[in-house]
């Protein structure tokens, strides 16, 4: 199925279903057409007993299929039946292992279809997510992502395969039950048929509460989803501040409302399931009485009004499990809607024949205007920065410094009206963003580490990365030595997001990991804050003597880290205030002057208080 389905190619609810069962399909069909079996053979029992009960034990004429009263003649007709009975016993047993056969088929193809789907629509949301532009990212929270690709994932598997799928059968036991009960009494059948709208009146009323009430308890469990993955993943934080009570009593608060909103739906749920059961008894009590009634004066006979009652007993399950397939639905139209959205997201697309040029050549901001609101961070930027050279980016917290890199490495694109960034001359918009990440490498302020070795984040960027090349790199970040301290070495388990390690080790790390990509242009985002002044001076001497032709794009709020660069850009509230090389700073007797002066005034004080 295409996702053409609108102009923009967005899925319809019943599109992204049939996109999810591409593949699958076939588990569904032989589960259904088994099932189709399983009813039709549910039908043959009652009528065996009817027969026995009103021709071979009682004196009333077969009414069978002529094919069937011919192979009872041949082999000596109602009197050899009559005494030979225990064949109709063995007659009701082979329908009865034929349907436990067929049943069991049906069960193992809807698993295996159930568990093929579930499968398939994990993958296709694990790599839809991975392919949204950054940008989109920042607009969800995680814990409501996660829940929506785990708990609505789940119920949309569980209505396809416990609900979708008998749908089938259902039809055709309520189609053949009202038939052989039309055949038998057509009084009693009308009013059997009656009560089968009123279920699915009911039903369909019931319908839009239930959908309203899920809605609410799947938004609610994306929330507390929220909280618990935020204090799971910031637990040292918590701890650190003694947060826990608030955090507890912010969870419990949240859960709360999360439990009141599924007390509201089941209090909708045990309205409907009490209507079924009350529509489903007083069916059923006026199929007894009635059905006695017409056996005792003669419009039925005993076998009729057995078999009648069975096919009602048919006819009354199908027809709850009819009103339930309607109120599940709700719930799973609630869940496709949620996955919906991720699917119909746009996922990151390069421009027609993106190009994938020489990287090793200046940047230059044009005219770059960008927020992520109405209000601007960056407003008519313009500089370039030569090829192979050291650049520093200093500024206050809101400035737009890490904007700018965000900028370069495209995690979010300029729009056309908005100035435009190139490298050697190349627009980075008309580049393959894969390419432009693949050469742009970055280490940022708060690095992410997974919770795997040292050896294994360090090498994420390449596969078979040897040791030697990762101790190399390690040993350029200054954190060779750290690692070999520890008694696992490089094997050494990181926590989740590095928790068992420093904050300077991390950055450190995660410095090690950027230039195992060899990249042509390296952006440090303020990552040398949570190292000393001597290890962050060790570490730019050791960046200084092996990158070589790389260019380098320094950002930071410590003006020593700075002091190398060839040029260093100063900006203010979203616009570059000063630019120049250290010195011609500190002559313009500036904002740089203002905070080289500061900053090292402080350092002055911190010695005499050491010493």
């Amino acid at each position: 199925m295409s996702k053409k389905n609108t102009a923009f190619g967005e899925y319809t609810k019943v599109s992204l279903v049939l996109e999810f069962l591409r593949g699958n399909t076939h588990f569904f069909i032989i589960s259904i057409l088994t099932s189709m079996f399983v009813a039709g053979l549910e039908m043959i029992s009652p009528q065996l007993i009817r027969t026995t009960v009103d021709s071979i034990i009682g004196n009333e004429p077969l009414e069978l299929p002529a094919f069937v009263i011919r192979r009872i003649e041949s082999i000596g007709g109602i009197s050899f039946l009559r005494s030979h009975i225990w064949i109709i016993g063995v007659a009701i047993t082979i329908v009865a292992g034929l349907t436990a056969v067929f049943r069991y088929l049906s069960s193992l193809y809807n698993a295996k279809g159930a568990q093929s789907l579930i499968r398939t629509m994990r993958n296709r949301l694990f790599s839809h997510i991975q392919k949204l532009p950054f940008s989109w990212h920042m607009q969800n929270q995680t814990g409501d992502i996660i829940q929506r690709c785990t708990s609505d994932v789940e119920l949309i598997k569980n209505f396809i395969a416990e609900q979708m799928t008998r749908v089938f059968r259902i039809v055709i036991l309520i189609v053949l039950a009202i038939c052989f009960m039309f055949s038998m009494n057509v009084k009693l059948a009308m009013i059997a048929v009656v009560f089968v709208p009123i279920t699915v009146s009911y039903s369909v009323y019931f319908r839009s509460r239930i959908r309203d009430s899920f809605t609410n308890c799947d938004e609610n469990e994306g929330v507390l989803s929220t909280i618990a993955q935020e204090n799971l993943t910031g637990v040292r934080v918590v701890r650190a501040f003694g947060r826990e009570r608030y955090e507890k009593d912010r969870f419990e608060k949240q859960n709360q409302i999360y439990t009141n909103a599924w007390m509201k739906l089941c209090k909708i749920l045990a309205l409907f399931w009490g209507a079924c059961d009350l529509f489903s008894g007083l069916q059923l009590m006026l199929m007894v009485i009635l059905g006695a009634v017409f056996s005792v004066n003669g419009e039925m006979t005993a076998g009729e009004f057995i078999a009648f009652i069975s096919y009602n007993t048919m006819l009354t399950h199908p027809v709850r499990a009819l009103g339930r397939i309607i109120s599940e639905m709700s719930k799973a139209g609630v869940s496709i809607e949620r996955i919906r959205y991720i699917m119909n997201s746009e996922e990151e697309k390069d421009k027609e024949n993106a190009v994938t040029p020489n990287m090793y050549g200046d940047i230059v901001f044009e005219h770059v205007t960008f927020g992520y609101g109405e209000e601007p961070v960056l407003k008519d930027i313009n500089f370039k920065i030569p090829k192979g050279t050291t650049f520093g980016i200093l500024g206050s917290t809101g400035s737009g410094k890490s904007t700018l890199m965000y900028l370069l490495n495209r995690l979010y694109d300029l729009p056309e009206e908005n100035g435009r960034i190139t490298i050697g001359g190349v627009d980075i918009a008309d580049m393959r963003s894969e390419w432009v990440r693949s050469n742009v490498g970055m280490v940022l302020q708060e690095p992410f580490l997974f919770s795997r070795t040292i050896a294994e984040n360090i090498g994420i960027t390449k596969k078979d990365l040897s040791l030697s090349e990762i101790r190399k790199a390690a040993k350029i970040a200054c954190i060779d030595d750290s690692v070999m301290s520890f008694t696992q070495e490089y094997d050494t388990i990181v926590g989740e997001r590095g928790v068992t390690l420093s904050g300077g080790q991390k950055q450190r790390t995660a410095i090690a990991r950027m230039l195992t990509q060899k990249t042509p242009i390296m952006v440090f985002d303020d990552s040398l804050s949570a190292v000393d002044a001597d290890t962050d001076a060790r570490i730019r001497q050791e960046l200084r003597n092996h990158l070589g032709d790389a260019t380098v794009i320094l950002i930071a709020h410590r003006v020593t880290t700075l002091l190398q660069a060839d040029c260093i850009m100063v900006m203010d509230k979203g616009q570059i205030a000063e630019m120049g090389s250290h010195e011609q700073l500190m002559e313009q007797n500036g904002i740089y002057r203002k905070i080289y002066d500061m900053q090292m005034t402080l350092a002055e004080e911190e010695k005499q208080d050491e010493q």
